[in-house]
């Protein structure tokens, strides 16, 4: 997912607000798309860094990111429990809504 403001890859592609959220996700979902047409929708794990933040209160967020996706093997795993084999998406849309502290950020963006 993002790899923090050292991106080697290019400029930081999510606001402050979506990373907060995406800090405080246990679980992510990853749809794919296959050639024939099929979807598939599975829970995945994933990183951005090691801080959670509560759910307490709860405000319903989302944050979707459309792009396409490379396969990585052999990335040194951000826990002991995560494989080696990671998916790097890489963002062409992210929309959002629910976002910061008040959860009054939202965003709809293509990244070029």
């Amino acid at each position: 997912m993002a790899n923090g403001p050292d991106r080697k890859d290019g400029p930081m592609v999510f606001t402050q607000g979506e990373l907060a959220y995406l800090r405080s996700q246990r679980l992510g979902r990853l749809a794919t798309v296959a050639p024939d047409g099929t979807l598939q929708n599975n829970p995945v794990g994933f990183s951005v860094d090691e801080h959670i933040a509560s759910v307490n209160p709860w405000v319903v967020r989302c944050l979707e990111v459309r792009g396409t996706a490379e396969a990585l093997t052999g990335q040194t795993p951000s826990s002991p429990y995560m494989s080696p084999e990671v998916i790097r998406i890489h963002p062409k849309r992210i929309i959002s809504w629910g976002m910061g502290p008040d959860g009054s950020e939202g965003s709809r963006r293509t990244i070029t």
